[in-house]
């Protein structure tokens, strides 16, 4: 059967992550910058490969200082690793919707981890290109790729928490 390639439309997508800080408190930042493609020999995407990376120097919590924090060594050194990517092993029905099984890889660390996919549909736009739209979610721990700096206050509080949640809105375009 002949493959079908789709890939990621920046324009419609967004890429967003959460982390508690002083444990009482969300932060919320982005991904500006970020690609992926998908190839599938389905119908219903079952089995799709699906290979994406963000760029680490677009991240965006809405504070400067923050975000160079972030980038820094102490953090994603994104001097050193400029790109954080994600290559599926696995992309199964659940229901309605899937489940994406992957190796993320941040720094020079590659885990295995386990995405929910919400299925939003297939529709035609304004020029006639076909789109496929995905709720990606999921939480990693940031320690467990090399993600350990640590502030505690001195009233002991713990400043970022160790759990990220993620979210992707994630819009293909079908490729001719």
């Amino acid at each position: 059967m002949a493959t079908t390639k789709w890939v990621l439309d920046p324009m419609h997508s967004e890429v967003q992550f959460k982390v508690k800080h002083l444990v009482i408190s969300t932060v919320s930042g982005f991904f500006k910058t970020f690609e992926g493609e998908l190839t599938t020999e389905n119908e219903d995407f079952t089995g799709a490969e699906i290979d994406f990376s963000l760029d680490v120097n677009s991240i965006d919590t809405t504070q400067p200082q923050r975000d160079e924090h972030l980038k820094s060594a102490e953090f994603f050194d994104a001097a050193t690793y400029p790109k954080i990517t994600f290559k599926s092993t696995s992309f199964t029905a659940d229901g309605d919707d899937y489940k994406l099984v992957g190796n993320l890889t941040i720094k020079d660390v590659t885990k295995p981890v386990t995405l929910a996919v919400e299925y939003g549909g297939n529709a035609g736009d304004f020029y006639g290109n076909t789109k496929a739209g995905f709720e990606v979610t999921g939480k990693i721990n940031r320690k467990e790729f090399g993600l350990t700096w640590d502030g505690v206050t001195e009233a002991g509080s713990i400043v970022v928490g160790e759990d990220i949640k993620l979210s992707m809105n994630i819009q293909f375009a079908k490729q001719a």
